[in-house]
């Protein structure tokens, strides 16, 4: 018997194609808009495979097997990570229009901390760059408006509770004055401005430099381009 490890619900089939939403795709099944083989189909979960299987919109051939994308963006400041549409907030990926892909951002950054944040269309890349077992060191440049002193650097690298458990940078390193590297694994929801401030220290700015062994690079602010091949695997180092 054929295994039915490479089939997928149809409704999350079609959402990766972008045509729509996943909720939009769900109403097209139900309103037999779609048809999988020739046949119509109407109940969302049935499950297909988007390498074989041919499926139509009224007609219309919608290509399944879409091609993976990724992208390394500097996020300038102002901008959130989502995918809701929105006329009153600036959106990371409103600065991708060119690109004819549903894609999203793996993981977060605040509206204010800029820096290096990846976009791809390919679920199973994202999930292990985010998942806690992939164990990836994320480094930030911080600007503070004192001088940092020996004293700050010990309260920073001590580290601090966070949502009842103990966070603790894996690396604090003073570059000049008031500038420092801070390099972090857990990820938690506003995690450096939490250690700064409990040191005493008040922030100027908050910039991702490093995912893993992937740098920013030279990209300006708000600047995007395609990852390289081999940049993907740097990642992981």
């Amino acid at each position: 018997m054929e295994k039915n490890s490479k089939k997928q619900r149809l409704s999350k089939v079609l959402a990766a194609t972008g045509i729509a939403s996943r909720r939009a795709c769900e109403k097209l099944i139900f309103d037999k808009k779609i048809t999988v083989n020739g046949e119509v189909i109407t109940l969302p979960q049935t499950l297909v495979d988007p390498n074989k299987d041919v499926v139509r919109m009224q007609d219309v051939l919608i290509p399944t097997k879409e091609e993976k994308v990724y992208y390394i963006l500097n996020k300038p400041r102002g901008y959130i990570c989502s995918n809701i549409s929105s006329t009153s907030k600036k959106l990371v990926i409103n600065l991708f229009a060119p690109v004819q892909k549903r894609i999203f951002t793996i993981g977060r950054l605040d509206r204010d901390t800029t820096g290096l944040l990846l976009l791809t269309n390919d679920g199973h890349f994202a999930h292990k760059v985010m998942h806690p077992s992939t164990n990836l060191t994320k480094e930030y440049l911080v600007k503070t408006h004192q001088e940092i002193t020996h004293q700050h650097l010990k309260i920073l690298a001590g580290g601090m509770f966070i949502e009842k458990k103990w966070v603790q940078p894996v690396k604090v390193k003073k570059i000049r004055r008031g500038t420092i590297k801070i390099g972090v694994k857990e990820g938690k929801k506003r995690e450096l401005r939490l250690i700064v401030q409990n040191a005493g220290l008040d922030l100027v700015s908050l910039m991702r430099i490093r995912i893993g062994g992937l740098n920013l690079g030279s990209l300006e602010e708000g600047q995007w381009r395609k990852l390289r091949e081999t940049e993907k695997s740097l990642v992981f180092l």
